[in-house]
């Protein structure tokens, strides 16, 4: 995801539990994690928070490090974030991951408050915000102030709409980080998002939402269609949720992990005492009554009574005995393609580098090859780092069109996050009646790295509640009579 400068709410205020301190004896139990990206990592962190009885962790990651679609990439001796990007001031889950293991918080630079914003047709700018190089405050100030009006002129009072839509899926998210005792425990992603009034924003598209609560239909054409496009390569005609958290991270004081996001995950598996088995994959899981029996791609074997799958199955092919039932689904292929050189203003209508906006979103059209670009790092006026995102690989021919200096290039082909579409349809969390799991379930509603958190630790209260042999409530909005984990809530 990448910044947009508009007034926009913030995302995902929450709070953590602490660690349990009055558990029940249980017998011990050993644990396979398939994936270690932010919902694995949380699993295994949250587990041993929560539980003394894990006897122990094994982790399956079939690429060489840990972390997921959390990745860097290295272009002209630089770092920069290759998947998930970025992350809210409010995410406090990763706060407190970051605060905990002792990572440095890379936040946003001087320049972001003024980060111009193109929006591109494939023939012309529909839309350009006003750009100042200027380092002054006083200015910038101005700037952004004029921007600001010029949306409004543009959007009308749906601007202001949009901010209350946010806040209103905001205050209904922070139910999840409610103490246990108004918390229950959840089987379900349904019965998750319902407890918490957010299921019926997944039963129809963000546009027949935003469509029936009167919203300008040039917004919704434009500017929230750009910021869908760059936040999930996907139209408007996402389900609202997922189309709710899209509007929400495009809001200011954005941040990310310094040196990369991926850290997190790496940390958290280091600090939660884990197996690790790196470069191996898991082809199959055999329920052998009482146990599972997971082999991998290199011939190994291994004994787990519970096994959680945090990953999306999507476009694995683990084979499961007996077979598992999980809702089908696609996921949206998002081409990262990162150009150190740049961009030819030619293509593009204009006459010179520095009339091209910074970050150039795109409308929903069949037409356009790339549905963002944005400047990473301007080197001097004449080198810079760019990131496009596309539907598709670009060739070196649109590049060259698309670039007049084009040094270096890479290319990367994440599977991304789900196709959205409404009415949303989901997995359970436990894919079969006894202790194999699926924290990737909760990515029909929003795919984010907090909420990959909010899933993995339910997932682990599900696990530790029905090892100690206290099945969580089916039903919602009721006190939950699972085991007392003593889950106090601490404000950062």
């Amino acid at each position: 995801m990448f910044t947009i400068t508009l007034v926009i709410l913030s995302i995902f205020s929450l709070t953590i539990p602490s660690s349990s301190s009055d558990q029940q004896p249980q017998p011990p139990a050993d644990v396979c994690i398939i994936g270690t990206g932010m919902a694995g990592s949380s699993v295994a962190h949250f587990l041993r928070q929560y539980s003394s009885s894990i006897s122990q962790i094994r982790m399956f990651e079939r690429h060489p490090i840990v972390g997921g679609r959390m990745a860097t990439v290295t272009i002209g001796g630089e770092t920069f974030e290759a998947g998930a990007s970025i992350l809210h001031p409010k995410n406090y889950h990763a706060l407190n991951f970051t605060n905990m293991l002792n990572l440095k918080v890379k936040g946003p630079s001087a320049s972001d408050s003024s980060f111009s914003l193109g929006i591109w047709d494939g023939q012309k700018f529909l839309f350009k915000t006003i750009d100042s190089k200027s380092k002054s405050p006083v200015v910038q100030y101005f700037v952004s102030l004029a921007n600001s009006l010029r949306m409004f002129v543009r959007y009308g009072i749906s601007l202001l709409k949009m901010t209350n839509f946010v806040e209103v899926t905001v205050d209904s998210f922070l139910k999840y980080y409610e103490s246990k005792e108004s918390r229950p425990i959840f089987k379900t992603v349904e019965d998750m998002l319902q407890w918490a009034d957010l299921y019926n924003l997944t039963t129809q598209t963000l546009e027949e939402e935003l469509t029936g609560l009167n919203y300008s239909p040039l917004l919704i054409q434009e500017l929230i269609t750009v910021i869908t496009r760059i936040n999930y390569g996907q139209s408007c005609k996402i389900s609202g949720l997922a189309g709710a958290v899209s509007l929400a991270g495009s809001g200011g004081n954005l941040w990310a992990v310094e040196g990369g996001n991926w850290q997190m995950a790496a940390g958290l598996v280091n600090r939660s005492d884990v197996t690790l088995h790196l470069e191996e994959e898991i082809e199959s899981v055999t329920n052998l009554q009482g146990f599972y029996e997971l082999n991998s791609t290199k011939g190994n074997s291994y004994r787990c009574q519970v096994t959680v799958i945090a990953t999306p199955l999507d476009e694995l092919s683990i084979h499961f005995t007996p077979k598992v039932s999980t809702t089908e689904r696609k996921l949206q292929h998002t081409h990262a393609t990162f150009v150190r050189g740049l961009l030819n203003p030619a293509y593009f209508g204009l006459d010179t580098v520095s009339d091209i906006p910074e970050l150039i979103g795109t409308i929903e059209s069949s037409d356009l090859p790339f549905t963002c670009i944005s400047i990473l790092k301007e080197h001097n006026e004449k080198d810079m780092t760019y990131k496009m995102f596309s539907r598709q690989s670009l060739t070196d021919s649109l590049l060259d069109q698309i670039f007049s200096i084009r040094s270096e290039t890479i290319r990367i082909n994440w599977g991304a996050y789900p196709h959205y579409h409404a009415p949303e349809k989901f997995s359970r969390f436990m894919l079969d009646e006894e202790h194999l799991y699926y924290v990737n379930a909760f990515e029909n509603a929003a795919s984010t790295m907090e909420t990959s958190a909010v899933a993995a630790e339910n997932i682990a209260r599900l696990i530790v509640s029905r090892l100690s042999g206290y099945q969580p409530l089916k039903l919602y909005g009721m006190k939950t009579s699972t085991l007392d984990l003593n889950l106090q809530h601490q404000e950062l």
